[in-house]
């Protein structure tokens, strides 16, 4: 025979007091003495009670859940950013509800109606690489009450905050690093030019070397993706030129490590012969026999300041008032022994 779950009503009349007495204590309410409270709290633990989440929810308007949707979960950068946002939202009751694109839009589509009819209080996204419909992230935005906040990979779209890093400045910081550890022709492995971030770690490496009067070759930037396997086919293929790069900087630090491979595959001595640079700032980079040089994208500090961005929505909307956040942060670059010559 299945148990019966103990309620309110339970309680009760376990204490002959009101069910209204009983779900003001059970909720803190102001007007009831902490004697009271504490009684009915401990016969509710007594009496194994559960509280309906779903009914509190429905009463409150908030459900305490949020959901963040990751292209993949199984990278640093990703998971780094989940445990900002619960860090910095658990302290208020908060739980997450994570979910993956696998970088497909009409996935992150399914997933994005699945959090809106779990009617959770916000939802985080990082976009897949071929998100193109602004149209329906609008309607979503205008029918619905519920915040979505970008964090790294975004969209411009009225409404919604954003929460990126600097990635033209990490581009220029990797690039001028190399300028300045005396390489010349440097290589730029490029990422998925559909996404903007690697739009802007394009434009970093370029800038960087035009004030450093150096050539903007395009045959030297060569389109990857960002897997061990892409770096390891793009460093076969660059090395095969009569013209050979002395430096790869690459916008991922996955692609990067595939480069390393090859490169002592070729035979080849970093930083001497050639020197490397990666973004990301993934852990096996500084754990490689021979440590990886990396942009780092803060994604913890990413994660919290998304999180109370989401906080201080909450504070704005009782005040009648929205607003639309933009926050870029800084990125650091760490400097290790697959670049530094000097």
């Amino acid at each position: 025979m299945t148990k019966k779950n103990t309620t309110i009503y339970d309680i009760s009349k376990k204490l002959n007091v009101s069910v209204a007495t009983v779900s003001r204590a059970l909720n803190n309410h102001p007007r009831i003495s902490q004697a009271t409270k504490e009684l009915v709290v401990n016969t509710a633990k007594e009496m194994d009670y559960k509280q309906n989440n779903l009914a509190k929810a429905l009463k409150s308007g908030e459900t305490k859940t949020v959901g963040v949707i990751v292209p993949y979960i199984n990278t640093n950068f990703f998971s780094s950013v989940i445990r900002g946002i619960e860090e910095e939202l658990s302290p208020h009751g908060y739980r997450v509800i994570i979910c993956q694109s696998h970088d497909d839009a009409t996935v992150e589509k399914k997933q994005l109606n699945t959090l809106l009819h779990t009617q959770v209080d916000c939802i985080f996204i990082s976009i897949s690489k071929n998100t193109s419909d602004v149209e329906y992230l609008k309607k979503v935005v205008s029918t619905t009450n519920t915040p979505i906040i970008f964090f790294d990979r975004k969209k411009d779209v009225p409404g919604i905050s954003t929460i990126t890093i600097d990635d033209h400045k990490g581009a220029y910081l990797a690039t001028e690093h190399l300028i300045n550890e005396g390489y010349k022709n440097i290589y730029h492995f490029s990422g998925d030019q559909n996404l903007e971030i690697y739009q802007n770690r394009l434009s970093g490496y370029k800038s960087a070397l035009t004030d450093y009067k150096l050539p903007v070759i395009e045959e030297n930037i060569i389109n990857t993706g960002s897997s061990i396997e892409e770096g390891i086919h793009a460093m076969k293929s660059v090395w095969k030129r009569k013209i050979k790069p002395d430096a790869i900087f690459s916008a991922s630090d996955f692609t990067a490590l595939g480069v390393c491979k090859e490169i002592k595959n070729i035979g080849l001595q970093m930083p001497k012969d050639i020197g490397v640079i990666g973004f990301s700032n993934e852990p096996f980079t500084q754990f490689m026999e021979l440590s990886i040089s990396s942009v780092d994208q803060t994604p913890v500090m990413m994660g919290k300041v998304s999180g109370n961005v989401f906080l201080e929505s909450i504070r704005d909307n009782f005040s009648g008032i929205t607003i639309e956040k933009k926050l870029v942060l800084s990125p650091m670059l760490c400097v290790r022994q697959s670049s530094k010559r000097k």
